[in-house]
């Protein structure tokens, strides 16, 4: 049996610090994807971060992996919410794990997503923000189910980025403003940015989040 409960690819630091584990930064692919997708991103982040990408549990009816059911109908869409919150529940143990297995620092655990993999980002942070060190949200969507579990105590001081085209044509700028609304009810350290483009992460985007994160650890 797997020590993993998600199946994932890790590349490890690339500047190796002799007095200190490094920090560890676990990414979530979107809909349809899966842990290849992200993986590129490694090459251009801190070279002290261990980077793992994870797949999603769930396999999806037009190929790739998925962390949650999406039905869509005449009126727009359902999500499975029983499945969205089981995969961030995993999402919370993996993170551990992962941890574990690579000899990271458990104080400086990072998790980014894109897409549906930023939905699940945001579900584990708000609810076990303990775990989290930062939370990097790209093109998501905030899950008014999540609210009434959000951890409040926790999540205090928590530092989160987010960024959103607004030319999205897949999860439109409004989702991504109702995440910046809602965080900005938390007492958290948000940072937000909008971007010319549509559903994907463009050149400066990225370096919107390869700044954020190298200012978490120095």
């Amino acid at each position: 049996m797997s020590q993993f409960s998600l199946t994932h690819e890790v590349v490890k630091p690339r500047q190796a610090n002799a007095e200190a584990k490094a920090p560890l930064l676990v990414m979530l692919h979107g809909v349809g994807a899966n842990e290849h997708d992200l993986l590129p991103l490694a090459q251009y982040l801190d070279p002290r971060l261990c980077v793992v990408s994870a797949r999603a549990p769930h396999r999806y009816q037009f190929g790739g992996f998925s962390w949650f059911d999406i039905h869509w109908h005449a009126k727009g869409f359902n999500i499975d919410t029983e499945q969205a919150q089981k995969s961030w529940e995993t999402v919370q143990r993996f993170l551990l794990e992962a941890c574990n297995a690579y000899d990271c620092d458990p104080k400086q655990i990072y998790l980014g997503g894109f897409s549906q993999g930023a939905i699940m980002s945001l579900g584990a942070t708000l609810t076990k923000p303990e775990l989290i060190a930062g939370t990097i949200l790209m093109s998501g969507r905030w899950m008014p189910e999540v609210g009434p579990q959000t951890d409040r105590e926790h999540i205090a001081n928590k530092p989160i980025v987010a960024v959103h085209g607004v030319y999205d044509e897949v999860i439109p700028i409004q989702y991504g403003r109702a995440i910046r609304d809602f965080l900005q009810t938390l007492p958290v350290q948000l940072e937000y940015h909008e971007f010319a483009m549509g559903h994907e992460i463009n050149l400066d985007s990225l370096q919107v989040v390869v700044k954020w994160l190298k200012q978490q650890f120095g």
